[in-house]
């Protein structure tokens, strides 16, 4: 079953972003060798794909796992979580309907 992982930044969160993003980004590309990814991505702080310093608000994840359990263990040891970036990070199953 698919989860959602829901997470919110803390504020001025890019510093920490910066430094932590590579191992973040590894984790997620493992994810997508094993087919179990659907999509990934952050949240930008104002309306434009590329907000430079005003950063992130926040990532979604939406991936494959065999249980809630699993994806909540899957999003508690994200990088982001040890570097300080999240404040708050949710995990709730998923249901794809479209495309």
């Amino acid at each position: 079953m698919y989860y959602a992982i829901i997470c919110e930044d803390v504020d001025n969160s890019l510093p920490l972003r910066q430094k932590a993003r590579p191992a973040h980004i590894e984790r997620l590309q493992q994810l997508k060798a094993a087919g179990r990814l659907l999509v990934a991505g952050p949240n930008p702080a104002v309306d434009t794909s590329d907000p430079g310093s005003a950063g992130f608000t926040g990532s979604l994840i939406v991936a494959e796992f065999d249980s809630l359990s699993a994806a909540q263990a899957w999003a508690d040891s994200d990088p982001y979580i040890d570097a300080g970036v999240y404040q708050k990070v949710t995990v709730k199953p998923f249901k794809v309907v479209l495309p």
